[in-house]
């Protein structure tokens, strides 16, 4: 399975026509136009899943380029980041001096208080 990028399409697009336009080049997985949370609105650009490598790098010679409603479309294999057999060291934290005092409360003064009148 090979996730490719698409970008520069336009933004009233769906799902079905990126199908269409890449089951052309081969079988078409998945499907994912990558839209706003909360107005729900395409952002311009989607993955798609293909089964066979050589359908999709077929797919990018093809595609990447091509004009689509007065833009061009840019079609990349999605290459999943490559990670190193080393294993995951955490960040040390350094404490600076002044966060280790201690917070002293303040000393209640108390005031003498003036004698009761007496009538």
């Amino acid at each position: 399975m090979v996730k490719l990028f698409v970008g520069g399409f336009p933004l009233d697009i769906e799902e079905i026509e990126l199908v269409k336009l890449f089951a052309v080049h081969g079988d078409v997985s998945t499907v994912k136009i990558v839209r706003n949370k909360q107005t729900k609105i395409c952002k311009g650009y989607a993955f798609i899943e293909m089964l066979e490598r050589k359908d999709a790098e077929n797919a990018v010679a093809i595609l990447n380029g091509t004009v689509m409603e007065g833009k061009a479309l840019t079609v990349n294999i999605n290459e999943e980041p490559i990670f190193k057999n080393e294993p995951f060291i955490p960040k040390r934290y350094f404490v600076t001096p002044a966060a280790t005092r201690s917070v002293e409360q303040p000393q209640v003064i108390e005031k003498k208080k003036r004698p009761r009148r007496t009538a």
